[in-house]
C-alpha cells in the first residue's frame, strides 16, 4: 500500500511539473518568472541555506532549465525545408541537450553528497597483511626511491606489509630488444632498481613481456604476492605515514568491500595553474572531482578506483581474474566489473598521498587524451547503462563519468556556431532579442548559479569552461579516433617531474592562436553588422555577445599555452620543523621552513656562525616522525641570504643510501595534515559576481601575455634566445 501511495505521489509531482513547464505564457510573464527565480536562488545562497533549502533552490533552477528546453525544442529550430539552416541548427540543439543531460546527471550525483567520513583507524588487534604495489615504466630511480621509502615508512607492523616495485621498464622483452640502446638501458635499469629495492627492503619484480600495460603489470604482481589487501600507488605518488591506518580498518566493517579510494593530492601545479599562477590561491581542477563528485558517487556506492592511492581486497579482484585490461583506463573498468558483481566501495576524503602532475601543456593533453579514450572504450565495451548487476543509481553514476568525456563535441559547436550567422548569414537559432533575454540569458545565469551551488569553493566561476576549452582543441580528434576504432588506443605513460628552463610557447599551441584570430575577426564583423544592418541589430547583438564570450575564453587560453619558465616542476611545501644545521663538526640551531622533492630551505640563527665560513657541503639533523632519535641528512648548500639575525639557506639533498631516502620521504610525505591544511587554505567561494570579475581580469592579462609570447616567437632564433634567457618564473 505504501508503495502504491509513493507511486501516486510521484505521478502527481511529474504531471504538475510537466504542466508548469509546458504552460503557455507571454514573454513578459516568462521574464518576470525567470528573474524571480534568480532572485530567490540568490537569497537562499546569501542566507547560506543548506539541506532542504539547497534542494529547493536547485529545484527552482531546474524548472527554469526545463522551461528553456521546452521553448528551445518547440520554438527555435529552423524549418526542415531549409537544410543549410536546419543541420547546423540541429547540431547546436543537440549540443545544448547534451549539456542539459550532463547537468541532470551531475545534479543526481552531487545534489546531496555524503559528508567526509569520520576517521576509521585500523583495529589494534588486527592488521591484515598488505601488499603495496608501485607500478613503474620509465620513471627515474630518484623519483621511485622517494615513493618506495615513503611506502616502507608507513606506520604499520613491518611483518604485515610487503612493498613491491613492479617494473615494466626492465622486462625480458625490453632487455632482449633488437635496438641495442634500448636493450642496454633496460638491463642497466633492472640492475639499478634491483639494488635500490634491496637497500630499501622492497621487492623488485618485472615480467617477460609488456602485455596489457598497467593492468597486466598489476596482475603479474598479484601472481607473486599473497597479501589479503593490495595498496596501489603510482610511481610518483608517495604515501603519508598514516595511509594504511586510515584505510584498512574499513575492510573489517564490510566483508563485501572491495575498494577504499582516497584523493590524489599534487605537490606541483598543472600547466593551467602554473601558467595562470593560481596554484596557491584557487582550488585545483582535481579538487572538484575528489572533493565533491567522488563523495556524491560514494553516496550511491559508485565511488570508483582511480588507479592509485587506493586499497583493494584480493579476493574481490580474484573474482574478475585481476585488474581489467580491455580499456586503457583499467581503474574505472575494474571498479565497474566488481560493482556489477555486488561488491562495495567507499571513498575517504582525506589526502593521504602526494604526487606530481604533468608540468608541460603537451603532457597534460596527453594524459587527458588517455583518460578520454579509455572512458570512451568503457562506454563502448561495457556500456554502464545496460551493465547487468549494477543498481540504477550506479548505472547513472557511471554514465555520468563516461559521457562527460564527450564534451569536446558540444564545446566545438558552441565555439563555432555564432560564425555560421556572422560569416554565412545562416539562421540556426530562431528567436528575437527579447526571447533571448527571457529564456537563454536567464538559462545561462541559472546554470552558473547551480554550478556555484553544487561546487561552491571547490570550483570557481568559468574555470570548468576554460579547462574544457583548452582540452577540446586536441581531445576532439582523440575522441573521434577511439569512437571509430575503439581498440586502437594504447596505454601511454604520462611524463612527470618535468621542468621548463625558459619561457616559451607550447609545441601544440598553434591552433589556439588560429581560433583566437578567427574569433577576433568574427567579433569585428558583428560590430560592423550592427551598424550596417540595424533592422537585425537585436539578433546581431546576441550573436556578437556570444562571440565575445568565446573570444574572452580563447584569449585566456593563450596564456595557458604560454609556458612560464621554472627551474623545477616541484613546488616547495611549508613545514616549519626544528632541526640543526651542520658544517664540519659545528652544529647550529635552525628550522626547516619548506621542502620539495629535491631540496629544502633552512632558517639559521645568524649569531651562532659566520655565513662566509659555510662550505658547499653540510648536513641537517632532525627527528623523523618514524623514530625517537635524531638523524642526519647530507646536503649541498646552493644559496645563502642573510636578513637580520636569520640566515636563509637553500640546500639540495645528497642521498647516499636507503636511510637518506627515508629521511627525505619523512620530510616531504610523512605528515598528511599538511596537505589538508594547504587545500583548505585555497577553498573559498568568491561568488558568481566577484568570480566573474576575477576571471575577466585574468583573461585580459593572459590574452596580452599570450600575444607577447606569440610575437616573441616570430623573432629570429638567436634574438629570441637572448630575450628568453633569465625569464624563469617571470
Amino acid at each position: 500500500m505504501r508503495k502504491v501511495r509513493s507511486v501516486i505521489v510521484w505521478l502527481i509531482v511529474v504531471i504538475s511539473v510537466v504542466t508548469l513547464i509546458t504552460l503557455p505564457i507571454n514573454l513578459q510573464t516568462q521574464l518576470i518568472t525567470s528573474v524571480s527565480v534568480v532572485i530567490l536562488m540568490a537569497l537562499i545562497k546569501f542566507m547560506k541555506g543548506e539541506g532542504s533549502w539547497r534542494l529547493i533552490a536547485l529545484a527552482f533552477g531546474s524548472s527554469i532549465i526545463l522551461r528553456y528546453v521546452f521553448w528551445r525544442t518547440t520554438s527555435t529550430l529552423p524549418p526542415l525545408n531549409q537544410p543549410e539552416n536546419f543541420i547546423p541548427g540541429f547540431l547546436l540543439y543537440l549540443a545544448e541537450m547534451y549539456s542539459v543531460m550532463m547537468g541532470a546527471l551531475s545534479l543526481f550525483v552531487v545534489a546531496m553528497p555524503l559528508p567526509p567520513r569520520p576517521s576509521r583507524a585500523a583495529s589494534e588487534d588486527r592488521f591484515p597483511h598488505v601488499d603495496v604495489f608501485v607500478p613503474s615504466y620509465n620513471e627515474e630511480a630518484a623519483l621511485l626511491a622517494n615513493t618506495l621509502a615513503a611506502a616502507k615508512s608507513m606506520d604499520y607492523p613491518s611483518d604485515r606489509i610487503d612493498v613491491w616495485l613492479l617494473d615494466d621498464g626492465g622486462t625480458l622483452q625490453k632487455r632482449n630488444a633488437h635496438n641495442l640502446l634500448e636493450s642496454q638501458a633496460a638491463t642497466a635499469r633492472r640492475e639499478q632498481l634491483s639494488q635500490l629495492c634491496e637497500e630499501l627492503g622492497a621487492h623488485y619484480l618485472t615480467r617477460d613481456r609488456n602485455e596489457h600495460a598497467k593492468a597486466g603489470n598489476l596482475n603479474n604482481g598479484m601472481k607473486h604476492s599473497k597479501g589479503e589487501l593490495i595498496a596501489v600507488f603510482d610511481a610518483d605518488h608517495a604515501p603519508a605515514r598514516d595511509f594504511l591506518l586510515e584505510t584498512v580498518g574499513y575492510f573489517d566493517d564490510d566483508p563485501k568491500l572491495f575498494l577504499v579510494q582516497t584523493p590524489h593530492f599534487f605537490l606541483n601545479p598543472d600547466p593551467v595553474e602554473r601558467n595562470l599562477q593560481t596554484f596557491d590561491k584557487m582550488p585545483s581542477e582535481n579538487e572538484m572531482f575528489y572533493g565533491i563528485i567522488q563523495r556524491g558517487l560514494d553516496k550511491w556506492n559508485a565511488a570508483f578506483f582511480c588507479g592509485s592511492a587506493a586499497v583493494l581486497r584480493r579476493t574481490a579482484l580474484e573474482e574478475t581474474k585481476g585488474f581489467s585490461g580491455i580499456s586503457i583506463t583499467e581503474d574505472c573498468e575494474t571498479a565497474i566489473a566488481l560493482h556489477s558483481r555486488g561488491w562495495n566501495s567507499i571513498y575517504v576524503d582525506k589526502p593521504l598521498i602526494a604526487g606530481l602532475q604533468p608540468a608541460t601543456f603537451a603532457s597534460f593533453i596527453g594524459q587527458r587524451s588517455r583518460w578520454a579514450q579509455g572512458m570512451m572504450q568503457i562506454l563502448r565495451f561495457r556500456f554502464p547503462l545496460l551493465k547487468g548487476g549494477l543498481s540504477i543509481p550506479q548505472r547513472l553514476c557511471y554514465m555520468s563519468s563516461t559521457l562527460f568525456w564527450l564534451f569536446p563535441f558540444p564545446r566545438t559547436i558552441f565555439l563555432f556556431a555564432p560564425l555560421f550567422y556572422l560569416f554565412f548569414n545562416l539562421e540556426i537559432f530562431t528567436s528575437s532579442g527579447g526571447e533571448f533575454l527571457a529564456y537563454t540569458l536567464t538559462y545561462m545565469l541559472v546554470n552558473l548559479m547551480m554550478q556555484n551551488y553544487l561546487y561552491g569553493s571547490f570550483r570557481w566561476p568559468w574555470i570548468s569552461e576554460l579547462y574544457e576549452y583548452v582540452q577540446t582543441v586536441h581531445l576532439l580528434p582523440a575522441v573521434v579516433s577511439v569512437i571509430l576504432n575503439p581498440r586502437k588506443p594504447t596505454f601511454k605513460v604520462t611524463a612527470k617531474d618535468e621542468s621548463i628552463s625558459v619561457s616559451r610557447l607550447s609545441e601544440i599551441s598553434r591552433p589556439f592562436f588560429v581560433i583566437f584570430g578567427v574569433l577576433l575577426v568574427a567579433f569585428c564583423v558583428a560590430i560592423y553588422r550592427v551598424y550596417a544592418e540595424p533592422y537585425k541589430a537585436d539578433v546581431t547583438l546576441v550573436v556578437g555577445g556570444w562571440t565575445l564570450l568565446n573570444l574572452i575564453m580563447a584569449g585566456c587560453a593563450l596564456g595557458v599555452v604560454s609556458e612560464r619558465g621554472e627551474r623545477s616542476s616541484s613546488r616547495r611545501v611549508r613545514v616549519n620543523r626544528r632541526c640543526e644545521f651542520g658544517i664540519g663538526d659545528k652544529w647550529h640551531p635552525a628550522s626547516i621552513e619548506d621542502v620539495s622533492v629535491h631540496g629544502a630551505r633552512l632558517h639559521v640563527f645568524s649569531k651562532t656562525f659566520d655565513p662566509l665560513e659555510i662550505d658547499a657541503r653540510g648536513a641537517i639533523k632532525f627527528r623523523p616522525y618514524s623514530g625517537a632519535d635524531e638523524e642526519t641528512l647530507p646536503i649541498a648548500v646552493r644559496n645563502i641570504k642573510a636578513s637580520g639575525e636569520i640566515t636563509s639557506i637553500g640546500c639540495l639533498y645528497l642521498p647516499h643510501n636507503a636511510r637518506d631516502h627515508r629521511l627525505i620521504a619523512d620530510l616531504i610525505f610523512a605528515n598528511s595534515d599538511q596537505w589538508t591544511r594547504f587545500q583548505l587554505s585555497r577553498r573559498r567561494n568568491p561568488g558568481l559576481i566577484r568570480g566573474t570579475i576575477w576571471f575577466l581580469s585574468v583573461a585580459f592579462y593572459q590574452t596580452s601575455r599570450g600575444l607577447v609570447y606569440f610575437f616573441r616567437s616570430l623573432k629570429p632564433k638567436e634574438e629570441d634566445q637572448r630575450q628568453t634567457v633569465g625569464v624563469p618564473g617571470e
